[in-house]
């Protein structure tokens, strides 16, 4: 008698695994779909979707298109993260804390010569 039912024989999980499709495929199966020879429900039973799946890309690639249209031409603005952006900040007042330093510096020396010539 095996007192370990659960273990022993192949059992199937009732769970579906999620299926992540690439970009590239989403965009492939929206084609597929927009042609009006082949009937939608057979790429949809070939790719294993659901019409909403189609609507769902259908609407991500309407929004891409979008995005990708309404952009501005000329190089994008790169985002710096705020760890970055405060030590680039923290870096730029030592710098202006050492400039000022040196102005005054300066000043003193240009008093101590009092405009006289370097030559001497």
């Amino acid at each position: 008698m095996n007192s370990s039912n659960s273990s022993d024989g192949p059992h199937k999980s009732s769970e579906k695994k999620r299926r992540y499709l690439t970009a590239e495929k989403k965009f492939q199966i929206y084609l597929e779909a927009q042609d009006r020879d082949k009937p939608v429900g057979e790429l949809l039973r070939r790719e294993g979707l659901y019409s909403t799946d189609l609507a769902r890309i259908r609407q991500q690639v309407k929004e891409g298109a979008i995005q990708r249209l309404s952009a501005k031409p000329g190089p994008k603005q790169v985002q710096v993260s705020t760890a970055a952006y405060e030590a680039l900040k923290h870096e730029l007042q030592e710098k202006e804390r050492t400039l000022a330093d040196m102005s005054v510096e300066l000043a003193i020396l240009r008093k101590k010569t009092n405009g006289g010539s370097w030559d001497r």
